[in-house]
């Protein structure tokens, strides 16, 4: 795949929102490629840099486009319609931007001297921080560093220990930081043999006693070293993770329709498009995909409203709808895929003839995560019934 030269420096948000259009003949043609390699090819790595797409969240004093969350949103659905490992890779390995806002300026601009940093890694705290000198004494395991074989940088959540003792927090809880390093300070360890997005190499990485200094480590519920909307609340890492579902549930639906108005019924010879049952499933399943997406675009805008105006304490409502809108995307999108593979029928289960089987693989183990599971629902629906109540995750 060859990308436009003129896909350079200064880019803005529609700049990179028609590069990665003009991309995605290429991305369908290469899915078995991507499947098959189980990471992205590293010439499709530079078609997406050179595309502007992990330097979304990038800051503008920096020379990046610091794209808002519908922005960045829109660019990984358009991603996600040709290929979800694409845009599940761009999806996590723009956070580099983001996590530049958690750190010094200049502690930043050494980490990530380039706009097209990649990030990778899993926050939540899996290893253990002790405390030394200067910094920490890094030692883990954590799980599903999507992007793992083309990232620079690698996060590792850990919960920090001083002289073998975890770290109480105020409110008697272990307290943990992320630690930043060089994707070359881990072990990769090649595990990535899974039902869908088998392209994002979201590999296991390891450790034993890294050292990373202070300054290189970060907390959610710290104030954020930069202002604007990107960096105000922790959840960016997630608002721009519901266009993975809602691309391949997209493009199962223009699949499907389009196949409807061209197939006939054996042996009745009758055009699928006059039977009433494909009518009323499509039209039901447009229905229900309208209203998931309307609903995550909704609370995206309504979200970024509050957060351009300053607003450090979202109203409830707010908060709510950014998680429910999110979680039901992944959940919709699911069922959506799952009819129209059973409206499908046997034509279905041919992978080299049907994207069909792709789109479910992937949407299945999309709604692994735990942002797609109803599990993440406890804590919203706490905040529901008692506006005053504590919420555990920074991300609510």
């Amino acid at each position: 795949m060859v990308v436009s030269s003129s896909m350079q420096s200064s880019l803005g948000a529609y700049d990179i929102l028609q590069n990665v259009r003009a991309m995605e003949d290429g991305l369908r043609a290469r899915a078995d490629e991507i499947d098959q390699l189980r990471r992205l090819p590293d010439d499709l790595v530079e078609d997406l840099k050179r595309a502007g797409c992990f330097r979304m969240a990038m800051p503008k004093d920096w020379g990046g486009p610091e794209m808002s969350s519908i922005e960045q949103h829109e660019v990984i659905f358009e991603l996600s319609r040709a290929n979800a490992s694409v845009g599940w890779c761009v999806m996590i390995g723009l956070d580099a931007g983001i996590f530049v806002g958690y750190l010094d300026d200049d502690v930043a601009r050494r980490m990530y001297p380039r706009l097209d940093m990649i990030q990778a890694g899993w926050l939540y705290p899996m290893g253990r921080a002790e405390r030394v000198a200067g910094g920490y004494k890094v030692s883990g395991l954590w799980r599903f560093a999507s992007g793992s074989a083309h990232c620079d940088v690698l996060d590792a959540g850990c919960t920090l220990f001083e002289n073998g003792t975890p770290v109480m927090g105020e409110d008697g809880v272990p307290e943990w930081r992320v630690m930043l390093a060089p994707r070359d300070s881990y072990e990769i360890l090649d595990v990535w043999h899974t039902t869908g997005l088998r392209g994002t190499g979201s590999n296991d990485y390891r450790v034993e006693n890294l050292f990373v200094p202070e300054e290189h480590t970060f907390s959610f519920n710290e104030r954020p070293k930069r202002e604007g909307p990107i960096w105000i609340k922790p959840d960016a890492v997630l608002r721009k993770m519901s266009a993975i579902p809602l691309g391949i549930a997209r493009d199962a639906l223009d699949h499907v329709t389009e196949v409807m108005r061209t197939k006939v019924e054996r042996p009745s010879g009758k055009p699928y498009r006059d039977s009433e049952r494909i009518r009323i499933a499509l039209a039901e399943a447009e229905m229900r995909y309208g209203a998931a997406d309307t609903y995550v675009r909704t609370a995206l805008e309504r979200q970024w409203d509050c957060l351009e105006r300053g607003m450090t304490q979202l109203p409830r409502r707010v908060r709510t709808d950014a998680w429910m809108s999110r979680t039901n995307a992944f959940q919709e999108s699911r069922r959506i895929v799952l009819d129209l593979y059973d409206l499908v029928g046997g034509a279905a289960v041919y992978a080299n003839e049907c994207p069909l089987d792709r789109h479910l693989r992937d949407v299945q183990t999309a709604c692994q995560h735990m942002v797609g599971q109803y599990k993440s629902m406890e804590s919203v629906g706490q905040l529901l019934l008692d506006p005053d109540a504590r919420i555990g995750s920074p991300m609510l």
